[in-house]
């Protein structure tokens, strides 16, 4: 493995990752959205910081993958550079621009694709120089784990979504048929690694991580709602790093 490659794709994923938070910060703020929010503090509805101070911490959080992507780019191919620029538009379109995709219910797909498809594919391939059926397979249950965190913020912000004409998901199916989706979310990753494990049984360690989906799917499934949900999401993604430490030790001892 060349370290400095993995080092790179680190960055770029957790830069994303707080550009894209920064940025649904600020969009939302300006929008007025997170006026009767009942989940973690955000900074422009809050006051703590201004509109544009929290849209330049993107700006710059963006810039900082950039700069990390295009040093991939170099020496894996500039083709990365396209699905590098849609990473970003993903990340502020999400709650941005003058029809925010968020909006109108299809977070959880861009979550699953980028979250998951691209991350993971594409840190492989910037190890590795092509694509195997091993990390496509791998970023299924990633991607599912990313979408499982947007389902339950979604449910806890339901009310206050609707109010605001935010059409999440959420939203659109109900607080029943989303506290099912959750379940599923949290747990298929599961059944995805035990798939893994017939052409890579060490993949198997993730399943370790289960004992942790027990209390967030109790949590939801029993009508925890409102700020009851906060705690659930902390605990998904504390079992997001737990499986997903797994999964990578597992394909890494396989390999």
């Amino acid at each position: 493995m060349l370290w400095w490659r993995a080092l790179a794709a680190l960055i770029v994923a957790v830069a994303l990752q707080v550009g894209t938070n920064y940025a649904n910060d600020y969009s939302d703020g300006i929008r007025g959205t997170d006026t009767d929010r009942v989940g973690p503090l955000r900074l422009v509805a809050s006051g703590l910081a201004t509109p544009g101070a929290v849209k330049r911490a993107a700006f710059v959080s963006f810039a900082v993958a950039g700069a990390a992507g295009l040093a991939l780019c170099a020496v894996a191919g500039w083709w990365l550079l396209a699905m590098g620029v849609a990473s970003v538009a993903a990340g502020w379109f999400y709650t941005g621009g003058p029809r925010p995709y968020g909006y109108a219910g299809l977070g959880e797909a861009f979550v699953f694709v980028f979250f998951g498809l691209v991350a993971t594919a594409g840190t492989a391939y910037v190890q590795l120089d092509r694509i195997t059926g091993l990390a496509v397979a791998a970023a299924v249950p990633v991607g599912l784990l990313a979408v499982a965190l947007l389902v339950v913020n979604n449910l806890r912000d339901i009310d206050g979504d609707r109010a605001a004409g935010k059409r999440t998901l959420a939203v659109r199916a109900g607080a029943a048929r989303t506290r099912w989706f959750y379940a599923a979310a949290l747990l298929a990753p599961f059944v995805v690694a035990m798939a893994l494990s017939v052409s890579c049984p060490f993949a198997l360690l993730a399943v370790l991580a289960l004992p942790l989906a027990a209390g967030p799917v109790r949590s939801v499934l029993s009508g925890a709602d409102g700020k009851g949900l906060i705690a659930v999401l902390g605990a998904t993604g504390r079992l997001q790093l737990a499986f997903g430490a797994l999964l990578a030790a597992g394909v890494a001892i396989g390999a």
